[in-house]
């Protein structure tokens, strides 16, 4: 077996190199060779078999020669997200830059594999164990222990829209501008004082403002627009909780 170097990382350190013995049954499919070596098959890109194209399900010969190859990026899905338990300051990062993302600090491995396939979400998770379930619509590997360096991965492999501070950070609810008058009796005196531009999110209500964390949040933004270039700034609102 030959493994693209991205995807050594997946296997155990005796096996990262380019080139794999692997023993073979007669019986499983090539798909099953792969992950038995530890690969999600949501990180493989091409599959060749004896220098073709082939298929997971396909057998290969006791001979045989597979090649197993990173997927491509950017990765092209639809920019929508659910994040596993793990992730959740990647969830609010994923929001500030008004990307989609579904996460929930209790949910069960079996829900986010439910809810990926009910409501077409790539699921995003750490866990090699999850993304080898037969069930799960879409999943992908997160890359990096940091949330920067997992955030830039992200970005990276599937380029999702960027509409930043368009998302409640909470509950991945729409932002609304709302004017100060109709705030002002939910803010601190310090705040009404000091900030004008409000907005609301659609789904639960929390109100946002350009606060003191507001220069750190301009900085993940600007980071992110760097990864991906070719996203500009969209004027609907911009704050901070």
């Amino acid at each position: 077996m030959w493994l693209d170097r991205e995807l050594w990382l997946f296997v155990a350190p005796r096996h990262r190199r380019a080139r794999i013995s692997v023993r073979y049954d007669g019986t499983a499919s090539l798909g099953h060779v792969v992950q038995s070596m530890g690969v999600p098959l949501t990180e493989v890109g091409a599959l060749l078999l004896d220098g073709v194209s082939a298929e997971h399900s396909q057998r290969p010969g006791p001979a045989s020669i597979i090649e197993v190859r990173s997927v491509g990026r950017p990765q092209e899905v639809r920019g929508s997200f659910v994040l596993d338990v793990h992730l959740g300051t990647l969830a609010r990062r994923l929001r500030l830059l008004g990307v989609d993302t579904a996460y929930r600090n209790d949910a069960a491995d079996d829900e986010l594999i439910e809810q990926s396939t009910r409501e077409g979400r790539v699921l995003l998770t750490r866990d090699r164990g999850l993304l080898r379930r037969r069930a799960l619509w879409f999943g992908a590997f997160v890359r990096g222990s940091r949330t920067s360096e997992q955030l830039e991965d992200v970005l990276e492999r599937f380029a999702p829209p960027l509409e930043p501070w368009t998302r409640c950070l909470a509950c991945n609810g729409e932002l609304a501008p709302v004017p100060k008058g109709q705030v002002a009796g939910e803010l601190e005196p310090g705040t009404r004082r000091c900030y004008d531009v409000y907005a609301r999110c659609r789904s639960c209500g929390r109100v946002y403002w350009r606060g003191a964390h507001a220069p750190k949040l301009d900085a993940i933004v600007e980071q992110a627009r760097a990864v991906h270039p070719g996203q500009g700034e969209n004027p609907r609102i911009r704050g901070s909780p």
